[in-house]
């Protein structure tokens, strides 16, 4: 019997396992090239219910391309486009939605298409600590927000009747509002400053383009504020003003200042 050593003992058991594991990959491999589109649909379907976004990727992609026409490659493009979003590939996902938009415009699950799109930007560089703490979303980069705002939007404008549309609304209300909260931080920002030009600039940015969004009347205090220390009052008056109409009772017409403790705090929870 031979005396292997330890370090030749696990040498041969790695090269047996790389070995197995070659086989199952070619295995893999020569199925995807064998089997029928119904079968190889199945095995990338389970794939995703169970999960393996990998290899549910891995088949639907080698589906499409043995099979470019008919009805279950069409759904494979969208399962595909599906596994590649959960499975965080968010620009192939992106491609892969826009490819099929572009190819079955008038595809029976069009509307999911769009809606899957915002679905795809929507999550996109949201943080597990952007969950966990909506209050600091104002402090990452919003481009993907603002993209998914607009691809829930034409979703709602073309399909309005879809099984998709409330979910749509809600999250197109969700992104509004951390929009809205993107542009007042950044307005705060600059009124710290000093920097009143900019921040009467964001602040009239809210007001015009997130109009039912819960940052308004902050929004519209900000305006005053600044338009006072610009020594305008005139201006200052009259936002004040339609601030008294929509919000008697903010903090900044009640005398509370804007460091004071309630206005404009944003508490950290940890």
């Amino acid at each position: 019997m031979l005396n292997l050593s330890a370090a030749t003992r696990a040498l041969i058991v790695a090269l047996l396992l790389a070995l197995l594991s070659a086989c199952a990959g070619s295995s893999a491999e020569q199925e995807t090239e064998t089997l029928p589109v119904d079968q190889l649909y199945a095995e990338a379907k389970s794939s995703l219910d169970n999960g393996n976004f990998e290899r549910s990727i891995r088949y639907y992609k080698r589906l499409t391309s043995r099979f470019p026409f008919g009805d279950i490659t069409e759904q494979a493009q969208l399962d595909l486009a599906y596994a590649q979003y959960r499975r965080a590939e968010y620009d192939d996902a992106i491609s892969t939605v826009n490819r099929f938009i572009k190819t079955y415009p008038a595809h029976a699950k069009i509307d999911y298409a769009y809606y899957l799109r915002g679905l795809v930007n929507f999550d996109r560089n949201r943080s597990y600590i952007d969950r966990l703490i909506p209050s600091q979303a104002g402090n990452r980069d919003q481009e993907s927000a603002r993209q998914a705002f607009n691809d829930f939007g034409e979703m709602l404008r073309r399909y309005p009747n879809s099984s998709y549309a409330p979910d749509a609304r809600q999250r197109m209300v969700f992104l509004r509002n951390d929009l809205a909260n993107s542009e007042l931080t950044i307005a705060r920002y600059y009124y710290r400053r000093g920097a009143y030009v900019g921040a009467a600039s964001r602040a009239k940015f809210i007001i015009a383009n997130y109009q039912q969004a819960a940052q308004v009347p902050d929004a519209l205090a900000m305006l005053a504020m600044c338009y006072e220390a610009l020594g305008q009052p005139e201006l200052a008056a009259d936002a004040k003003r339609v601030l008294e109409l929509n919000a008697p009772d903010h903090p900044y017409l009640t005398g509370v200042s804007e460091d004071s403790e309630g206005f404009w705090s944003k508490l950290w929870p940890f």
